[in-house]
């Protein structure tokens, strides 16, 4: 049954056609690279973990030299469900090399064949190697490494504040989540319901192989758009009936988790994003300003989910732009601020 990409002005279909974009544009593999006419900068790719015959691989990036940087783990998104390391964009990755980071982009293995609690683990193995590792590898100091992530990788990197030991520098959540039991995860999406309807059939179809930790976006979005439209979402990628579970639920749910020891955390979220409800990012800065946790969230008015790469939204004629967006790029100002103040340079 072929899936149809005929609503392409609503929310799912321009997810399908982002999704192909992002997929065209993720940096080249060679080593060292240039990117852009900017500063050159070396490229290495490392399997942190092997699960079975899954390898689980980490790309480090770090500009020539071998003086000790400190280091983002970045955690690129994709609903759990599909994506892989190679996402990061040029233009975000030259902002952080050259303010001083070495970067760190990993892969973890998706859902619906892994779930959620060994998606966590991969996450904790891969800051312990970094951790432990990183030092000999690619020259970074292991007490100074901040987490980032995006939608999916913002959730994770919320999580890390709490389940990783020692505790990250900092946390940067580009529009992520911060809780699992919150009804946008378990009703049906009002925006995916624009789409086509996707056959059970046509969803499943996409998922249920071997186990993965990287893939391409599409077709597996596919799956992803079913789970929104039947609020499915949270109890295919935790194994968990949001009505039976709830209390295991909470236990991946940051918000559920907050101390004053969590550590620094920016957020930066669209107030229109159509996949992840703004409120979202409004409750983990209330939560983590009644704590008193160093915190900020970045309001980008008017803009949607993946701002960052389309400011303009996610139309079929849209162009990934990034950082030529002013507001954008004065956004990434914040965030390498955040950093060096928190993590140093």
């Amino acid at each position: 049954m072929r899936y149809p990409l005929k609503a392409m002005s609503s929310l799912a279909g321009a997810l399908v056609w982002a999704a192909l974009a992002l997929d065209r544009q993720a940096p080249p593999s060679a080593n060292p690279v240039a990117a852009d006419s900017e500063a050159a900068y070396s490229k290495t790719t490392y399997v942190y973990k092997r699960v079975g015959e899954c390898d689980v691989k980490a790309d480090v990036y770090r500009l020539p030299g071998k003086d000790v940087r400190p280091a983002i783990v970045w955690i690129h998104g994709g609903a759990l469900i599909f994506g892989n390391r190679g996402s990061v964009r040029p233009d975000q990755l030259q902002r952080y090399l050259q303010a001083g980071f070495a970067l760190i982009s990993i892969d973890y293995r998706l859902a619906p064949e892994t779930k959620l609690p060994d998606i966590l683990e991969d996450l904790r193995d891969a800051y312990h190697w970094a951790r432990d590792k990183g030092p000999g590898l690619f020259w970074i100091d292991p007490d100074r490494i901040a987490l980032v992530g995006n939608s999916a990788g913002g959730y994770l990197a919320l999580m890390a504040g709490f389940s990783l030991t020692p505790r990250p520098k900092a946390l940067v959540s580009f529009y992520g989540y911060g809780d699992l039991t919150g009804a946008w995860t378990v009703r049906p999406d009002t925006n995916y319901l624009k789409l086509d309807p996707v056959p059970r059939e046509t969803a499943y179809a996409a998922v249920g192989g071997k186990i993965l930790s990287e893939s391409p976006l599409f077709p597996r979005v596919i799956y992803y758009n079913y789970l929104r439209q039947h609020g499915l979402w949270s109890r295919e990628v935790a194994a968990l009936d949001p009505e039976k579970d709830l209390e295991k639920l909470e236990q991946y749910s940051p918000i559920r988790h907050l101390t004053r020891e969590y550590p620094p955390t920016l957020l930066l979220h669209g107030d229109r994003d159509t996949d992840v409800p703004f409120e979202e990012s409004v409750r983990m800065a209330a939560a983590l300003q009644d704590l008193g946790v160093p915190h900020r969230l970045i309001r980008m008015h008017g803009y949607d989910h993946l701002f960052d790469v389309f400011p303009t939204g996610w139309t079929s004629d849209a162009e990934p732009i990034g950082l030529k967006d002013p507001k954008v790029a004065r956004a990434y100002d914040e965030v390498v601020a955040f950093l060096r103040r928190h993590v140093g340079r």
